[in-house]
């Protein structure tokens, strides 16, 4: 009976979210995760350029574990061009926020795949079209595999 107490416990302890970012050179994705960890939802669409001080933001009035960012790669394995844009913003969130973790999550497809679930939902083509909800779309897609990777490295 104890353990049972043990493991309530821990799931009522109030946990941190974890925050993606789909980063582009004009617009970033962002999404979010609920406390428990287990659902990521979309959070907003950003001008990328306000992008480091609306993170800062949340994280000052939010618990958030750790910051995934999406590592744009070619299909050949190499990082494409946009990184050129992203290790900027990385290294500022770092001066900004020392203590936090950030990981990368190899973002090929996310806008494919992004573009399919709106399809899949039936939006109108017009909606469909909406760059700031395909990248928010990529966010949540983003941080889905991230929470994927880190439950299956726990059952290993």
């Amino acid at each position: 009976m104890n353990g049972f107490f043990d493991i309530l416990i821990v799931f009522l302890q109030p946990m941190s979210r974890i925050l993606a970012i789909d980063y582009g050179r004009k617009r970033s994705g962002v999404a979010v995760t609920d406390v428990l960890q287990l659902i990521p939802n979309g959070l907003a669409t950003i001008p990328s350029h306000e992008l480091l001080q609306f993170v800062l933001d949340y994280v000052g009035r939010e618990s958030v574990e750790c910051i995934v960012i999406g590592l744009p790669k070619q299909m050949n394995n190499e990082l494409s061009e946009n990184m050129k844009y992203i290790e900027p913003f990385v290294r500022s969130l770092q001066k900004h926020l020392p203590e936090m973790p950030i990981h990368y999550v190899d973002e090929r497809f996310t806008s494919v795949i992004a573009h399919r679930a709106m399809l899949d939902a039936g939006l109108k083509k017009k909606d469909r079209q909406n760059k700031a909800l395909v990248d928010e779309i990529s966010a949540t897609i983003i941080l889905q595999t991230y929470l994927d990777s880190k439950n299956n490295n726990l059952n290993l």
